[in-house]
């Protein structure tokens, strides 16, 4: 077989063909593969070092990058250097997306550093390129002949009137209640992330068993293009013979130890334990190098067996709790006195201080991709600082983990938050994890929805999250609701459900084993469900919906709408009207090319008077109406007022007072403040004023009291009568 035959094949997918192409691009990689979609392209290329690892290595250090090139889509890099420079939120959140089906399918042993490059090198706006980035890693992965044991498959699904839609287009997603994107093997389902409009745990299930059906031609496709085309195999390192005589000798000597050890409940108690007995244990190997080395792997081997044979059999798991029980839960909201929503939520050793800010228009993300520049009006961050689990790290700017994480609870909240119109903020939540021993992102979750609330932010309903584990053995299998950090660490799977007291809302599934079978996700929906609820009921105690109002330190926004035509004068020329009303109100105000202006300000009274400088700027004047003005000039006919806006109008001599008057002078001088009736506008759009028609001091209309006076004269007359 030649090294570098070209292999090609191609299917009929979701109404669109998708072809793989291997062999003919990028062959001194151990690995490469081109797929197409329509006609999105990804390019994958893998490559592993043929370093041996050193036998005390058991980490696996697989990197997976994605990278979407702007010339992919017919565009130039919107910074400084016209470059593409760090990865945004969107490539490392799909990088995340590859990394997490693939990493569990590689052979135990094999621990040679791999790294997967997914390059988008086209995108035609239409088809989405993290399933293709997907597909493209599992088909560079199994021509290469490193020790996978997939291929996997991927797919996109949608919900709309009450059918699943595969790899829906945009048209589609617009009217989508559902956004999932499904992975795995033809054993079964390895990686779900979700957004959902609170839908039901049958149609999730139904979602995740739809795409799984939907991906098996691509796993076919590959199976049957790597038997033509595929490298040798590299062979799997044996486990060093070293590991089996110390596993023995730690079983014996200090495995009831640390059976006991994970019996204490406190988890720094425990983690104090557990490292003495760790290096109790090495210092027992004495000067026997290769012993030394691998004794770490082994005392996590006893360590993994010992917490999972525990579950399995007594169904107790290590603080003490049955598999279904939540750890003890405690709210509180209003915590910070100046945020303009604030929420502390605990749930036993891990902790989230969330606090929401409300912002306007200006204060948007501006989000440059692909598809182009848009603008998102959520944002929620995730930080994760050392000192939540004790530890003493160099701070850094936020990673892969803490970006994911955000990244989920966005989408829990995201689907309960109000329209743009209904609520014409922008928001930010930020989720400080104060200590953490497990399902911080879940603890995030129910935090944001707290703060939210109590920000005055409308959701439609609660939101609370719950994450849940997996122990198996064979046939045997015990799901944990609300897991610990150790129980994440030891288990089989990472479920994690967040959704209201209707339905879900997200939902993520990373999968350790090679596969988990519908029935087991079946329960741990319903489980969930279970959890979710009491979990619900907890922060009910704490606040049970939105405020009425926004606090008091949340910026006022006021709508209003105007004409398009008067939008030049608001702004006036070179901005000099509206940075002059900025200025002198302090206000934040937003126009938009629609005539929609938008007025942002702490303090009503700026507000207001924002809003009435505008509303003069834009108002045509009404005959007969009764404006304030200011003299601001004086001719020997008349006198000139500003009464509206930018507007002048013209008070005739005979009309400035109730009298003959000699000169202008007599009655007004320039800066005079005074009250005007608009008496009428000539086809040359002059305006009439007087002053003599209007009571100066109460600003009342004489001619109206003119015409009251004898009604109110007849009236008596028949009352005396």
């Amino acid at each position: 077989m030649s090294m570098f035959k070209v292999c090609r094949k191609e299917i009929e997918w979701g109404g669109r063909t998708l072809s793989i192409e291997t062999g003919k691009i990028s062959r001194q990689a151990d690995g490469a593969a081109i797929v197409q979609y329509g006609d999105t392209i990804v390019h994958c290329a893998v490559c592993a070092s043929r370093t041996t690892p050193d036998a005390s290595e058991d980490f696996f250090p697989l990197t997976v990058n994605y990278q979407e090139k702007s010339y992919a889509a017919g565009r130039v890099p919107g910074n400084f250097f016209r470059r593409e420079g760090r990865p945004s939120e969107g490539e490392t959140l799909i990088s995340r997306l590859i990394d997490r089906p693939i990493r569990p399918l590689f052979a135990d042993g094999f621990n040679n550093e791999t790294q997967v490059t997914c390059t988008v090198i086209s995108y035609d706006m239409e088809n989405d390129t993290d399933i293709v980035a997907m597909i493209a890693a599992s088909a560079a992965l199994t021509f290469s002949g490193l020790p996978f044991l997939g291929p996997i498959g991927a797919a996109k699904i949608g919900y709309v009137d009450g059918k699943y839609v595969l790899n829906p287009l945009p048209e589609e997603k617009a009217k989508s209640a559902l956004n999932l994107v499904v992975a795995g093997t033809t054993e079964g389902v390895l990686m779900v992330e979700s957004e959902a409009k609170e839908l039901t745990e049958e149609v999730m299930l139904g979602a995740v068993n739809f795409g799984h059906e939907s991906f098996m031609p691509v796993i076919n496709m590959i199976i049957d293009m790597a038997e033509e085309c595929a490298k040798d195999p590299w062979p799997v390192p044996e486990i060093p013979a070293e590991v089996k005589s110390v596993q023995e000798k730690f079983t014996k000597d200090f495995g009831a130890a640390i059976a006991e050890a994970y019996r204490i409940h406190d988890k720094l108690e425990r983690q104090e334990k557990l490292a003495e007995l760790r290096k109790a244990a090495v210092e027992s190997l004495g000067d026997n190098e290769a012993e030394v080395k691998v004794a770490a792997r082994v005392l996590f081997s006893i360590e993994y067996d010992t917490v999972r044979g525990e579950i399995l059999k007594s169904g107790v798991r290590i603080d003490g709790r049955d598999t279904k029980t939540v750890r003890p839960i405690e709210c509180e909201v209003n915590v910070l006195p100046r945020a303009h929503g604030s929420a502390l939520f605990t749930r036993g050793e891990t902790q989230a201080m969330v606090v929401a800010t409300l912002g306007t228009d200006q204060d948007e993300q501006i989000i440059d991709d692909l598809a182009g520049e848009y603008r998102e009006p959520f944002i929620l961050h995730y930080n994760f600082p050392a000192y939540s689990v004790g530890e003493v790290k160099r701070q850094s700017s936020p990673g892969r983990r803490e970006i994911g994480h955000g990244k989920l609870a966005w989408r829990a909240i995201h689907p309960m938050l109000p329209s743009k119109e209904e609520f014409p903020y922008t928001i930010r939540v930020v989720s400080e994890i104060m200590e953490s021993n497990g399902s911080s992102s879940m603890a995030t979750v129910c935090g944001s929805s707290l703060a939210l609330m109590d920000a005055g932010v409308p959701l439609a309903s609660p939101v609370a999250g719950i994450a849940m584990g997996l122990i198996t053995d064979g046939d045997k299998f015990a799901i944990l609701s609300d897991i610990m950090g150790d129980e994440d660490h030891l288990g089989d799977m990472d479920f994690k459900v967040a959704g209201t007291a209707h339905g879900v809302t997200s939902l993520q599934m990373d999968i350790k084993i090679t596969s988990i079978t519908p029935e087991i996700m079946e329960t741990a929906l319903k489980q969930a469900k279970e959890g979710r609820t009491h979990i619900l009921g907890e922060m009910a105690k704490a606040i049970t919906s939105s405020r009425n109002t926004i606090n008091e330190n949340a910026p006022r926004i006021t709508t209003i709408q105007i004409a398009k035509d008067k939008i030049r004068d608001v702004i006036g020329t070179g901005g000099k009207v509206i940075r002059e009303i900025t200025e002198k109100t302090g206000c934040k105000i937003d126009i938009n090319d629609d005539g929609i202006i938008k007025i942002a300000s702490v303090a009503q009274e700026a507000g207001e008077a924002a809003l009435k400088w505008i509303q003069e700027i834009v108002s045509e004047p009404e005959v007969g109406t009764i404006y304030d003005g200011t003299v601001v000039k004086i001719m020997d006919f008349g006198a000139f007022v500003n009464f509206l806006g930018a507007r002048d109008g013209l008070i005739h001599i005979s009309e400035l007072a109730d009298r003959r008057v000699g000169k202008v002078t007599d009655v007004v001088k320039e800066g005079d403040h005074v009250k005007v009736k608009c008496m009428g506008i000539d086809n040359r759009g002059k305006i009439k004023l007087s002053m003599k028609r209007v009571d100066q001091a109460t600003g009342a209309d004489l001619d109206l009291a003119k015409e009251e006076a004898p009604v109110a004269e007849e009236t008596s007359v028949k009352e005396g009568e």
